[in-house]
C-alpha cells in the first residue's frame, strides 16, 4: 500500500540524513516528526473526502503529542524528513514537494492579507534552516536553502540560497541544498558592511590624491 511505502520512504531519509540516527527502528519509535507524518496522511484523507472536523480533530492530537502543527489540507510530498520538529507550523494551503528537509520552529505560513492559496509551495529538495518563516502564497524553488532565522516574503527561484530578515538571495547557482549545512551560510550584512568599507577606503584614497595634487600645485 502506497500509506506503507511513504512512511517507509520517510524513515529511510531521516536515517540517512541524520547521523545520530542508528536505524530505522529509533527512527520509528523515537523520531517526532514521523509521527507527526503518519497522523497527517489519514488526516489529509479525510480532509480531502470532507470529514473535515474529524480531519482537524487527529491534526491536533498530533499537535499534542508531537508539537509539530500540520494542516490536514496542506500537501506533503514524499521522503520528507521533519528533524526535531517542535514548533513546526505547516499552513492549509502549503505544498511541499519530495525530498525537503524542515528544522525545528519553522513557520509555513500566511500573512493574514491573502485569501484562497494562502500559504507557500516549497519545490523539491529544499532545505528550510531552524526557526525561518516562509509566509505567502508564493513558491520557493527546488533545491534552494533558507537559512536560520530567515523570514522569507517573495518567490524564491531554484537552486538559490537565502538568508536575513526580510529573506536575500545571496548564493545562486547548481548547487542542490542536501548537504544538511546551516552554518557556512553568507552572511547579507556582512557583506554590505564589506561593501561599504572598501567603499570608504576607495573614496579617501581618491581625496587624498586629490589633496595632494592641489598641493603640488601650490
Amino acid at each position: 500500500m502506497g500509506f506503507f511505502r511513504d512512511i517507509s520512504e520517510d524513515i529511510k531519509a531521516v536515517v540517512e540524513k541524520d547521523p545520530a540516527a542508528r536505524n530505522a527502528l529509533e527512527v520509528l519509535l523515537c523520531y517526532p516528526g514521523i509521527w507527526a507524518l503518519i497522523s497527517h496522511k489519514p488526516a489529509h484523507w479525510l480532509y480531502k473526502h470532507n470529514f473535515k472536523l474529524i480531519a482537524r480533530m487527529i491534526s491536533q492530537c498530533s499537535r499534542f503529542f508531537t508539537g509539530i502543527e500540520i494542516h490536514p489540507g496542506a500537501v506533503i510530498g514524499r521522503r520528507c524528513m521533519i528533524d526535531h520538529g517542535m514548533a513546526v507550523v505547516i499552513g492549509e494551503t502549503t505544498e511541499i514537494g519530495d525530498d525537503v528537509t524542515i528544522y525545528q520552529a519553522v513557520t509555513l505560513g500566511g500573512t493574514g492579507k491573502d485569501t484562497g492559496k494562502r500559504h507557500p509551495t516549497i519545490g523539491d529538495n529544499v532545505v528550510i534552516s531552524t526557526g525561518a518563516k516562509v509566509l505567502g502564497p508564493f513558491k520557493v524553488g527546488s533545491n534552494s536553502k533558507i537559512g536560520a532565522g530567515s523570514v522569507v516574503l517573495e518567490e524564491i527561484p531554484e537552486n538559490c540560497t537565502v538568508v536575513g530578515i526580510p529573506g536575500k538571495i545571496v548564493k545562486r547557482g547548481n548547487q542542490k541544498a542536501e548537504d544538511m549545512n546551516q552554518i557556512d551560510l553568507p552572511d547579507p550584512v556582512a557583506v554590505e558592511l564589506e561593501c561599504l568599507r572598501r567603499r570608504i577606503v576607495a573614496l579617501e584614497n581618491k581625496l587624498n590624491g586629490s589633496e595632494g595634487h592641489c598641493d603640488e600645485n601650490l
